[in-house]
């Protein structure tokens, strides 16, 4: 699920428990937070628009009353509409102009990796079909695809680079499991030829239409896979 999809989604009903939603709660940095703040918007709502109607009143009277308190509400149900498109107004907007900033993509690189750690645990076989269908479903990597398989591999997924679709694999390397992620070329992403923290290394290589970013904890697999990559991947 992309992300314009989860967000209209996510702002429709949020309290959903349909799979795919929840699925897509956990695909991407920040999603369940955005949630649990629609939620806690949603039960805001609903108790302010609880009110308690008269009961034991003369016919009349209790009529009035229910014309005065229907009146009302609807004045409080305009005004909290409003505040709460207000809100979710500003909320998304603030959300968007962050997805605009420039993004580091060796730093978001190692988050994924963290973030996704049970990926690295995964020993499926992917096959080199699979993986080219899944590179033509992404937007700007279409037209790429790889001639012969990069080596083993065990993880295929979508994930989000800070709203950008990309697809990420888990190869088996020769001294342990590498991560490469493949994120359609954007001006806006900054792509580190090198990057590591304290326990991982990375490299990053541009392409025609594609950003590849490899990460492992050894830097010689990373850049003997890189050679493989340069030769199958276009």
């Amino acid at each position: 699920m992309d992300e314009l999809e989860f967000r209209r989604r996510a702002y429709g009903e949020p309290q959903s428990q349909d799979p795919e939603f929840l699925q897509a709660q956990q695909e991407a940095s920040g999603r369940d937070a955005f949630v649990s703040d629609l939620k806690a918007l949603d039960r805001k709502i609903a108790k302010a628009l609880k009110v308690d109607v008269p009961e034991d009143l003369a016919d009349k009277l209790l009529l009035r009353q229910q014309l005065t308190v229907h009146h009302k509400q609807r004045r409080r149900t305009t005004f909290l509409v409003a505040m709460a498109a207000s809100v979710a107004f500003v909320f998304g907007l603030s959300f968007s102009l962050l997805r605009l900033g420039p993004v580091d993509l060796g730093e978001h690189a190692l988050s994924h990796v963290y973030h996704e750690y049970k990926a690295l645990q995964s020993e499926r076989d992917i096959d080199l079909g699979d993986i080219n269908a899944s590179l033509v479903s992404v937007r700007g990597l279409e037209s790429t695809h790889f001639r012969s398989a990069p080596g083993r591999v065990v993880y295929k997924a979508y994930c989000d680079f800070q709203g950008v679709r990309s697809l990420h694999l888990v190869l088996e390397g020769e001294t342990g499991k590498v991560t490469l992620f493949i994120v359609p070329v954007e001006e806006r992403m900054q792509l580190p030829t090198q990057f590591a923290d304290n326990r991982y290394q990375g490299i990053g290589v541009k392409t025609e239409d594609a950003y590849l970013l490899l990460v492992g904890e050894e830097k010689t697999a990373l850049e003997h896979l890189e050679q493989n990559l340069l030769q199958s991947f276009i």
